[in-house]
């Protein structure tokens, strides 16, 4: 028989430990129910009896059974049976939204990344009207002017101004921006490159795209103050075909002994 947990609790519901664990045995696997580890009163003839759960998948955890007995009734019934973590036990990481989980570089072949409903990068392409302050027109509502319209050339939505914003600083934070290791190290600047492709529109004040195969921004959009060492304004080195060099200050070697 189980120690009892309080003198105050009920007797009968205390006593039926063994009934309990029958009805744990019954619902688990098999030998999946351990010792009886301890009694919990939950209310006025009601009481869990907590057993170990010896299945390895498991560590920590416990089958709790919990028994009540009516009002003037003699008999004890099953409440219900679960399995539940007790204090250290191994527990499933908190659940995230797969939409939460996906990182840049994480979509592959086939997969689809919708955008989400109302994503505020995004305004209708015929003339962005949606995205107009109230107080950038006198009438409030009224739709843009003919020269400040994007027409989105079939596309349904275009980049928004928070879209091309938060791109903007995305970029210029990035590794072909001008903060990076590689573009302090550089002798001089994308923005008088004869590699750099210039963009339209607002982008193109600060950033264009790189077309030399033999840097490590071939492809991609830099900001005009990154800079790499294959620059088209690099110098030779005098007599070699050798670029100049500026990363490499000094050379040294150490003599070893010859291993026998």
């Amino acid at each position: 028989m189980p120690p009892r947990t309080s003198r105050t609790a009920d007797q009968a519901c205390l006593d039926a430990a063994a009934q309990a664990r029958e009805a744990a045995v019954a619902a688990a696997p098999a030998g999946a129910v351990g010792d009886w580890l301890e009694a919990v009163v939950e209310a006025d003839r009601v009481v869990t009896h907590y057993f170990a759960a010896t299945t390895p998948a498991y560590p920590g955890w416990r089958w709790a059974v919990t028994v009540a007995r009516a009002a003037r009734a003699r008999a004890v019934t099953i409440d219900e049976v679960v399995l539940l973590p007790g204090e250290g036990a191994l527990l499933a990481p908190e659940w995230v939204p797969w939409v939460e989980r996906v990182a840049p570089g994480d979509l592959g072949v086939g997969d689809l990344l919708p955008p989400e409903p109302g994503d505020p990068r995004l305004e209708p392409g015929y003339t962005g009207s949606d995205a107009v302050d109230p107080a950038d027109e006198p009438a409030g509502d009224a739709p843009l002017r003919p020269e400040q319209w994007e027409l989105g050339l079939g596309r349904v939505e275009v980049l928004s101004a928070l879209g091309r914003d938060e791109a903007v600083d995305r970029w210029h934070e990035g590794d072909f921006g001008p903060e990076s290791a590689m573009a302090k190290a550089a002798p001089a600047h994308c923005a008088s490159c004869g590699f750099l492709v210039p963009v339209g529109g607002a982008l193109g004040q600060q950033f264009g795209l790189c077309a030399n195969e033999m840097s490590p921004a071939d492809g991609r959009v830099v900001d005009l103050g990154y800079g790499c060492g294959a620059h088209s304004r690099t110098p030779l080195v005098a007599g070699t075909g050798i670029p100049v060099s500026e990363l490499i200050e000094d050379v040294g070697y150490d003599f070893e002994p010859a291993s026998r």
